[in-house]
């Protein structure tokens, strides 16, 4: 690669699951831009959050430090660790790039840069559709931002948030300061929640057939394990009650959702080409959480399935650099997270790491080898837990103390809980002392005598549990419009 530092485009989308490329091997949805970043980068088949919710994620990929570090373990607009590390813009900034975030940030507080050197976030497009109500009013059907039920979207695509999301981004490609490299942050809002694809969209999976949800040994039952896990589901949506026709919807509506992002990114990379901007950028593609798509009659995120937890992430480098990719197939099978991100861009500019980060440049050829042994820890809400082993995947709820134990080697979708099978007993007892340990290390106030603490009953049923309705209207003031 030449002297000049190369220019660094960061892709996220909001709410995607890891098994919806097609590249990857998914043969009901289109993503052929998505297909394209597999076929010339890297795919990390491992790749996990520490925490399935966009606040917690976002800052993970800010600052380099994982939820359970900082203490945001939600969507907590009172904690701010971005103010407390230093970021991965500003880093950036102070060593001569030009920094740009361009759609969903969801910091706290909403305009803070952190470190940008210019920040347009999703407020910044419904401020300016509301000076055009020619164009029709962006979510103006009342599905709120949480709810799942399909919905067809208010505008046109031409004068969607996606593709302002594209728009804006192309346009500071087109007038940025030359003398410099750029970090460049596209966020998607999409597919996150409501599901409502452009009209022209939706129309191209109206007769696809989808893939069926999953559903467990374990989460068909109707007891107080599966309704502690479900908890989260009943909360925000309603996909419990949903009928397989009615699954099929919702998936489809999330797969145009997808769709028309990886149509937009076709104008995005198409716009590079013809500024030669290809041969000296690397382009990251991530997403800050999954969806469960109705997989063991749930929706949403916050636990750590692999639907929710499980995401996509691609690394394509500049065409310059592929000889010095030794990472064979241009697949990779490590356990990685988003707290490597940091680091790994950081190396890609030539930038030591702040020494708090605990990630690590995945790029490396040794990644597999250096994550052979690695244990992958989570906590969201202070609630659910996960330990990741390989491939024994142990998860806690506080809801009652119920865990559920699985063997994603044979049992990728979790399928089968093995907590009562004398099998597996050794790796049972090993996973309990692992959260302990890791618990009593970040999150002491949840042990007491070597054991977890239960603080909370199971629910019966959704009933128990009260829900949002709508969650946003059109004129919120927040940065979680859709």
């Amino acid at each position: 690669m030449s002297e000049k530092k190369p220019n660094i485009l960061l892709i996220t989308t909001d709410q995607q699951r890891f098994d919806t490329i097609a590249a990857l091997g998914n043969q009901h949805i289109y993503t052929p831009h998505l297909d394209w970043l597999v076929d010339e980068g890297i795919t990390y088949n491992r790749c996990y959050t520490s925490c399935p919710l966009c606040m917690p994620s976002r800052a993970t990929i800010m600052t380099g430090m994982q939820g359970y570090e900082t203490g945001l373990g939600g969507n907590d607009d009172r904690l701010k660790p971005m103010e407390k590390y230093e970021t991965l813009p500003a880093i950036l900034t102070k060593n001569g790039y030009q920094t740009r975030a361009q759609g969903k940030m969801h910091f706290s507080p909403v305009r803070a840069n952190y470190g940008f050197e210019h920040m347009e976030i999703s407020l910044d497009y419904y401020r300016e559709m509301r000076n055009h109500p020619e164009y029709g009013t962006p979510k103006d059907h009342g599905v709120g931002e949480n709810e799942t039920e399909p919905v067809i979207s208010t505008v046109h695509e031409s004068h969607s948030l996606t593709h302002w999301t594209v728009k804006r981004s192309i346009d500071f490609l087109e007038t940025r300061d030359e003398t410099r490299p750029f970090f460049l942050w596209t966020s998607f809002a999409k597919p996150h929640p409501p599901f409502d694809p452009c009209y022209n969209y939706w129309a191209l999976y109206q007769n696809m057939t989808m893939p069926d949800p999953v559903v467990g040994d374990w989460s068909s039952q109707t007891d107080d394990l599966s309704h502690a896990f479900k908890f989260q589901s009943y909360e925000i949506n309603h996909t419990h009650r949903y009928t397989p026709e009615q699954i099929t919807q919702m998936r489809r509506a999330y797969y145009a959702c997808i769709t028309q992002i990886d149509y937009s990114l076709g104008l995005l990379f198409a716009r590079m080409r013809e500024l030669e901007l290809l041969d000296n950028t690397w382009i990251v593609f991530t997403s800050d959480h999954g969806d469960m798509m109705g997989d063991h009659n749930m929706g949403a995120k916050i636990i750590f399935f692999e639907g929710s937890a499980h995401i996509p992430l691609i690394i394509r480098p500049p065409q310059r650099a592929f000889a010095k990719n030794t990472i064979e197939n241009n697949s990779c099978d490590a356990l990685v997270d988003l707290g490597d991100i940091m680091p790994t861009i950081l190396e890609m500019a030539g930038v030591k790491a702040p020494s708090n980060v605990q990630g690590t440049d995945i790029l490396s050829p040794q990644i597999t080898k250096d994550r052979k042994n690695h244990t992958f820890y989570g906590q969201s809400l202070e609630r659910y837990y996960l330990v990741l082993s390989d491939n024994i995947k142990y998860m806690f709820t506080t809801l009652g103390g119920h865990e559920l134990l699985f063997d994603l080697k044979t049992d990728p979708y979790e399928q089968h809980n093995l907590i009562n099978d004398p099998a597996y007993a050794k790796e049972l007892k090993m996973s309990r002392k692992k959260l302990i340990k890791l618990n009593e290390k970040y999150m002491p106030h949840k042990v007491k005598d070597g054991q977890m603490i239960v603080t909370e009953k199971a629910p019966k049923g959704p009933h128990e549990v009260p829900k949002w309705p709508g969650m946003l209207s059109p004129n919120s003031n927040e940065d979680t419009l859709h």
